[in-house]
Formats: structure tokens, sequence, C-alpha cells
């Protein structure tokens, strides 16, 4: 989840759902059902866990005459600066660590994820002024680093190395952008994962930094003024004492910072304080006269207005206003700007508008397709359209009037990430990736599609051993669902399965490379995504039928793909574990509420746990669109029904769990984790082991350093591999 966040029952067998035995969470509460009766579950034998002691309280809400305890409100307080908080964490992390120190695969899996992810790996290029930008990782640096090179088959230089910034790793280079002449790098800076950064500029020249930096900026793009001179950011007020991390985010403001002047001067561009929610982001047209700005407050419906930048004192004027439809911007030829809307296009179109027009009119350009349209860019005097068809990526080179010219040949099952180029430049580059598919880099040529490897990778296992099938199952509903299924080949018979899933914000989960999976994988494990409705990947009805009041559904698809893995001999009888994080990781704690006999292990890492109080906390405000308004009845009655903090049952035996989360994550703030953990230990405190992990000088999962990747994975598949049967090593 970004500022939108960058989980049924049972399948319709005739089972009857009775309600819940009560629920300490629930003083008294009419509305949660949960299937039942729930046999104890068969565990791995394992040392008894005496879990630390999490006072609880007398708080109790009267919410639409039904009454909420929240026994453990007190962790959700900063574990920076509260000492029992910060005790509680310690005495959780010392039991959690105790008993994975005695899980024989724990050692071997680090050691082994080392030798996985000690491979060379680079970024796709921005080319800039005739200069060519990227980022590569010799293969165990902690952060990657910026390079740059003056020519395409030039040396590259190195020009940014966030590796020492830190002595622990964990101050990352986030995103960067070069001016159009290529002679200044703007950059942002991320310490101990948080959200929030620090601009500053590089001279690409000298290799040294021009002295202009930018605080409290958080979510925004970094624009550059054509002439360079100056860029365009976006940033909030300092924070009060003590709120740094856990505050609301409120009123994001545009300004433009001149080079060489003190961030104090920067001029005010685009402000909306009657809707102080709104996210705000940047593009400045080719011409670099008007100033593009897509406003959103939930990620999901936004506002497309433009600021004439040539003529001082312009206003800015709406093309799409209200947000009852999505407005993405392409780029611009002249006045007319291009934009991939949903507008009257469940699966998405691009549209073009002239904005020197007294009354601008939308034109569409490239109508709507089978395959749902993730993207698009203009380069080389042509539209490049990025597809998905039933999730695997599809690109297209159009012609301005929006007609074929030509598909771009990928490798395989995969996805593209993005295409670079400019309009007036035919040279483009793009990555593709897939499970079984380390990412590589190409360069293409627009106009004749010739198409050659820039960069390739070179791993520490053999990608042709692994195969990646796709297959369809029926959800509860009958709703045809997705889901991709990795594997090693020689794999033939029922095996321990690790099950992944999201299902929300209109993100769709595409194929993708992770070093962690091949230590999964390569000792003959499987790895299923499922394609759940909440995300993207069938466009607007796809998402629609995932959220509010639907929510449901993303729970009952995962509970789906569970059965049909165990039905159809694809996991073994008691090695299904499961896995999510954000998001994903309120869909694990809400299945495995539901289905707890379903599974035999899971991990809800940085996962969204009390769906009562989460518009409280930093972004929170703009996950309502997905999830709903606590604060209405409709909504909360909803809420409340799957919120995995409140729908814990005592004497119901939980699958093993392992929760992950970090001490610095403004995004999902921990306290969502630290309660529902506290919870599930206190409900089920004689029964499988319910642990929590908790990251120090980390935040949601960006930035954070390849050193604390490996140490939390190897936890992670310890754990689920203990109690899948999975074989990961050190026996």
């Amino acid at each position: 989840m970004r500022h939108a966040l960058l989980a049924g029952l049972l399948l319709a067998s005739g089972c009857a759902v009775s309600p819940a035995p009560p629920n300490p969470l629930l003083a008294a509460n009419p509305v949660i059902s949960q299937v039942g009766p729930i046999p104890a579950l068969p565990t791995a034998a394992v040392p008894a866990v005496a879990y630390p002691l999490a006072r609880t309280t007398s708080v109790v809400e009267t919410r639409f005459g039904v009454q909420v305890a929240d026994p453990y409100r007190w962790l959700e307080n900063d574990v920076r600066t509260d000492p029992e908080v910060s005790q509680w964490v310690d005495a959780q992390n010392r039991v959690t660590n105790d008993f994975l120190a005695r899980l024989p695969a724990r050692a071997a899996l680090r050691q082994r994820l080392t030798e996985l992810f000690n491979y060379e790996r680079f970024s796709a290029i921005e080319k800039k002024g005739g200069r060519y930008f990227y980022t590569r990782n010799s293969g165990l640096q902690n952060q990657f680093v910026l390079y740059v090179r003056d020519r395409l088959d030039g040396e590259g230089r190195m020009l940014i190395d966030p590796n020492p910034w830190s002595t622990d790793g964990a101050t990352a280079l986030a995103e960067w952008q070069p001016n159009d002449q290529g002679t200044k790098l703007l950059y942002a800076v991320q310490d101990g994962g948080t959200d929030w950064r620090t601009l500053r500029v590089r001279d690409v020249v000298t290799g040294r930094d021009t002295g202009d930096e930018i605080k409290w900026s958080k979510f925004s793009d970094l624009t550059w003024a054509k002439d360079g001179r100056g860029f365009y950011y976006a940033r909030y007020a300092e924070p009060a004492a003590g709120q740094v991390y856990q505050g609301s985010s409120k009123d994001q403001k545009i300004y433009f910072h001149k080079l060489g002047a003190p961030q104090s001067a920067d001029r005010l561009v685009y402000a909306t304080l009657a809707q102080p929610g709104l996210y705000h982001s940047t593009s400045l047209t080719d011409d670099g006269k008007r100033l593009v700005i897509t406003s959103s407050e939930t990620g999901t419906g936004y506002q497309a207005s433009v600021i004439d930048v040539s003529r001082p004192g312009s206003k800015a004027r709406e093309l799409a206003p209200g947000f009852a439809d999505n407005y993405a911007y392409v780029g611009s030829i002249g006045s007319v700007l291009y934009f991939v809307t949903n507008k009257d296009a469940p699966r998405l179109k691009i549209v073009s508008v002239d904005a020197a027009a007294k009354s601008p009119l939308f034109k569409t350009v490239v109508l709507e397709s089978d395959a749902t349209l993730e993207g698009a860019d203009l380069i080389g005097g042509r539209i490049v359209a990025r597809y998905l068809a039933d999730v695997k990526s599809e690109v297209r080179v159009l012609a301005l009037n929006g007609k074929l010219v030509r598909k771009v040949d990928l490798p395989g099952i995969g996805a593209t990430l993005g295409f670079a180029g400019d309009f007036d430049d035919p040279e483009a580059f793009f990555a593709f990736t897939s499970y079984n598919r380390p990412t590589s880099v190409y360069r293409y040529n627009v106009q004749t599609g010739e198409q050659t490897v820039w960069a390739a990778p070179k791993v520490a296992f053999n990608p042709d051993e692994y195969s990646v099938e796709q297959r369809f199952y029926q959800s509860r509903d009958g709703t045809r669902v997705p889901m991709f299924i990795v594997k090693k080949k020689s794999v033939t018979g029922p095996a321990p399965t690790l099950l992944y899933g999201y299902g929300g914000f209109d993100i769709s989960m595409t194929p993708s490379f992770s070093s962690t999976r091949i230590a999964w994988l390569e000792r003959g494990g499987i790895y299923v995504v499922a394609n759940l409705r909440g995300g993207g990947e069938y466009g607007r009805a796809w998402h629609d039928a995932g959220r509010l009041a639907k929510k449901q559904n993303v729970f009952d698809d995962f509970i789906a793909a569970a059965q049909y893995l165990k039905a159809n001999g694809i996991t073994s009888p008691h090695g299904l574990a499961i896995d999510g994080a954000s998001n994903g990781g309120l869909l694990i704690g809400a299945v495995v509420n539901q289905r707890p006999d379903l599974f035999d292990a899971a991990h809800p890492a940085v996962g969204v746990m009390d769906m009562l109080r989460f518009d409280r906390f930093t972004e929170g405000h703009s996950w309502v669109d997905d999830y709903g308004y606590p604060a209405k009845e409709s909504d909360f009655r909803t809420l409340l029904a799957y919120s995995p903090y409140h729908n814990i049952t005592p004497g119901v035996h939980y699958p093993p769990l392992l929760a992950t989360t970090a001490d610095t994550d403004d995004r999902v703030v921990p306290g969502h984790s630290f309660k529902y953990i506290a919870a599930m230990q206190a409900a089920d405190p004689t029964g499988a082991p319910h642990l929590i992990r908790i990251e120090t000088r980390a935040g949601h999962g960006s930035g954070k350093p390849t050193a604390k990747v490996i140490e939390e994975t190897a936890d992670v598949f310890a754990f689920l591999g203990h109690f899948t049967g999975l074989d990961l090593g050190g026996q």
C-alpha cells in the first residue's frame, strides 16, 4: 500500500454457520458469526512457549449499540517512546528468537539465502541529456548503488552509494530523478524504513551535493522544471513532537524549489485546504509549460488538474473534476495531454484532452480491450501500452491514433516493469521478470522493434529447472479466479506449499522474481500466488468485487484456493503455509480466524489487524475507499465481522503463526500486530506457537537492507517449513 495501502468461511457444501463463542474483545456483539465447531489441529511436536505477560485494561467503547472491548490499546503507543511497550517488544523478541534458534533449518537457510542473494542485479535505465542512469547491486550490498554512463557502451561510474550512510545499512537511496539536461540528480534519502524522505541534489559531473535539502517530504513525485534550475515536490508541515511515526498525514502541499535557495523560500504551488486528506502527484508536460496534478484521498478516484506554469500567478484548472474515476497522466504533445482512465471503461482506456481549449473535452484514443490496461508511455513518437492478459504482461506499440503497430516480444510468462524513454527518442528500456526469471533489462527501439538484452544476471541456481503454471479455480460464489503455481519440474506429487495473497487496493499480483522463494522451491516446496478479487488484475469490476461490503469475497477466494490445492493433490495434507503482507497481512489474520482448521502455518506480515481504528494513524485515513469508514454503522458492522483482532475466540486452537512487523513502520503502525498477537496468545496459550518478530530500524518493507531481508526470511521459512514438513536443510 502506498497512501492507499503500496481475506470465506466454507465452500458452498451445505456446512452450517453457527454463532461464535463469547469473544473477550466483544462485550456483547450480535454481529460476529464463525464456522463451528472447529476441530483441534495436529501440530508438530515443539516445546511449550511461555508468552510474555501483556496486561489488559478495561477500555470498552459502545458503537452503534455494540460494546467493543480493546484491552490491549496501550500497545498502540510508540515503541520508541513508551518504556512499557518497549519492554513488551523486547520480551516478545526474546521468546521468538529462543524458539527459532531451536529450529534446525534456520542457520542453513541463512547460509543458502546469502548464496542466492549474491548475484549482480540492475534496475531499468533512465536516459536524460544523453546520459544513462541506473542502480546496481553487486550481490550482498545492503542497498542498491546509483551509477551513470556518459554513453550507452561507456563505463558506469558510481554517482551515489548509500551503503556508508549508516552502520546498519538501513539508510537507503529511495526515489531519484535526473533533470532533462542530465546534469543534476534529485534524490530521496529514506532512513530506517520510514515513509518520510529527505530530498537532496547531486551534481552529476562533480559527484558532489549542491547543498539543497528538503525536509518532511512523503509520497512525492520528483518533477524537474524544464530548465533544470529547480523542481516541484510534495511535503507536509513538520509533525508535532511524538507524532512523527504515528500522526495522521494531512495537508500535503506542492512546492517549487529553486536550486541554491533555502527550503523556507520555496514557493507554494498547489494546496487543497478544504480537502486536507488529498495526496497529489505531479508531472510536467514535455514543453515545460504545464504542471499536471492528479489528486486522490483513497488511491481509487482521481481528480486531474493543470497549472500553466509558463504564466506566473496562474491558478489550477480542473480537467477531470470529482473523484468518481481514475486518471493517470501518460504524457503530452504540445497542449494535448494523454491519460489512462477507467471512466466508462472498467478495463481502462487511453484518452486525450487539449489543455489549451476553453472547454476541454476528453477524446478516446485507445479503446478498452479484453486485457486490462496497466499503463502507457509516449516514446519515440508512439504510444507504448502495457496490458495484463490473465495477469500476464503484454506490451503493444500503437500509433498516435491508437492503431496497433506491433506487440513487443517478451521472453515468457511474466511482467514488464515499466518502459522508460522520451517522445522524441526511439530508444527505450524496460525490465522483465517472472517467478523463475531474475529481472533482466532490455533495450528496445520503438520505431523498428529491435530488442537487445542490456543486463541479464547470473544466479546461483538453474532457472530452467523451475516451471510456472497458471490455473483457474472456483471461489465460493462460483467466480473463476486465477493462480500461479511455481515448483521444480522434478516435483510431481503433493508437497509442502506456500500460498500467497493480497487482494486489495486495485493492486495486481503479477509474476516477479525473488531470491527468497528459491530457497523454498529448491528443497521441493511449491509456491502459489492467488490473484484474489480486490486487486486490479481484471480492472475496475475485479477491484470493486473485493472491497467495502464485498471484502469477504477476498477471504473466500483465498480459502477456496487453499481447498483447491488440497483437493487436487498439489499441497500435502498437512503441508499448507500461508503468507501475506500489509493488506495481505489482514488477509492472513482474517482467514486464520475463519478457517483455522485449513492452514498448517501462517505468516501475517505488517498487517492491518484492528479494522475499527486503522483510520486514526498515519496513512490509514486514505484506506477507507477499500475498507469503509469505522464511524459509519454499515461499514462498522462489516469491518467488525472480519477484523482479525476482534475475531479471535478463546478455546479455538489456531495454527502455528509467526507475525512480523517493524518499529519504524509508519504505513501500518506496529500496534496493529502488537494487539493482534497479544490477543492470540491470550486466547490460545497452550496450543501451537503464536509468535511475533519485531524488526528494529525497519519500516513497511521498502529500503530494508539485504542483511535484514536474509535474516527475516530465514526465520520465517524455518518456522513455516517446520510446521509443513519441508526439509530446508540443517537436519
